[in-house]
């Protein structure tokens, strides 16, 4: 694994735990310990992370995203085999809510020949991508931008997606838990994922195989609230289980 694919993954743990410690970091990544403090020293010096003792945090108390530049080629195979199982959902003249993200931006280009398309979204990289598509209509929220990932929130956005009622939504996730649910890193978002669950009449999770057993920040649902979880092959047996039959697995791409 190169230098920048290290620090992309140590930065993809980091927004979901919040915190890592660097001997363990190691022994996951199989690197000596000194190759991960200077991956930390120089994610730090970014300002990226946080270094404390012995590991790194999120900073500002792991309220912060991971920037969309790292995230878009973190297990892209497997996204792109997730989007393609979401588009499979979506029947010409449907109208659907798309969240921010990488994996949703993949639905986005999956979906791309479907007829007489609506979509809603808060993502300003996919509004450009919809945006090129023959018949289509693209209705993009208003808001607060969040620069590193390219996304809008605040209570305007919140109130424009209220006022719609769409087929699907398609929501990211920083997290998947059995136990604590959806989960967010950052909690400015949390709002306007629950705005979109409430306004469409069937919500699909979309996140690949490294996202599950794993906790962030802010709760956004229970696993219940979601009518699919779609995933990639990647997924354990052990961690698939306990989602029964609302978890899709795609086929086309493993880890």
């Amino acid at each position: 694994m190169s230098a920048d694919a290290r620090r992309r993954e140590i930065l993809r743990r980091l927004a979901s735990s919040g915190y890592l410690e660097a001997k363990a970091l190691s022994a996951e990544l199989d690197v000596d310990a000194s190759t991960i403090r200077r991956d930390l020293d120089a994610l730090a010096r970014d300002g990226r992370v946080e270094r404390t003792h012995g590991g790194a945090r999120v900073v500002d108390g792991a309220t912060k995203d991971v920037p969309y530049v790292f995230k878009v080629g973190l297990n892209a195979a497997e996204k792109s085999a997730i989007a393609r199982a979401a588009a499979g959902l979506v029947h010409d003249g449907a109208s659907v809510i798309l969240d921010s993200g990488s994996t949703t931006y993949e639905v986005a280009v999956a979906l791309q020949r479907t007829s007489a398309l609506t979509v809603i979204t808060n993502d300003l990289r996919i509004a450009k991508l919809v945006a090129g598509f023959p018949e289509v209509r693209l209705l993009v929220a208003g808001g607060e931008l969040l620069n590193s990932v390219y996304t809008l929130t605040g209570d305007h956005t919140v109130d424009f997606i209220r006022s719609f009622s769409a087929d699907w939504a398609f929501l990211g996730a920083d997290a998947i838990d059995p136990v604590t649910g959806v989960t967010n890193t950052n909690t400015l978002e949390v709002p306007v994922k629950r705005a979109m669950m409430r306004s469409a009449a069937h919500v699909a999770v979309v996140a690949d195989h490294s996202k599950f057993g794993r906790r962030a920040l802010a709760k956004v649902a229970e696993i219940e609230d979601a009518d699919r979880i779609i995933t990639d092959a990647g997924l354990s047996a052990e961690l698939a289980e306990p989602y029964g039959e609302t978890l899709t697995i795609a086929p086309g791409a493993c880890a």
